[in-house]
């Protein structure tokens, strides 16, 4: 789990980006973007791993400067990731 958070963290994506998904994160309704996303509603340990990959793939486009990437899917996929992130239990457990 230490290594997604440290993932995400280390993310360095343009300012512009980070501040559409922080713009969108409270329009975020799971059932409906994640399912549209990643095709099914996992728990969110399953899907930030999908939502990496589908970023990083996003982000090869982007930096190829690729037809076929969409500004608009990376922006998505950026506010699950952090959505998912946030539903992500942190640090130990009290009992």
């Amino acid at each position: 789990m230490t290594d997604l958070f440290s993932l995400l963290a280390n993310l360095r994506r343009p300012r512009i980006l980070m501040r559409a998904a922080r713009f969108g994160l409270g329009d975020y309704r799971r059932e409906r973007d994640l399912r549209r996303l990643v095709r099914s509603t996992p728990a969110p340990a399953q899907a930030l791993p999908r939502l990496i990959d589908e970023e990083d793939r996003l982000e090869t486009l982007r930096r190829e400067g690729r037809a076929d990437y969409s500004a608009a899917r990376h922006i998505e996929v950026m506010i699950a990731l952090m959505a998912e992130a946030r539903l992500l239990p942190r640090g130990p457990q009290a009992v």
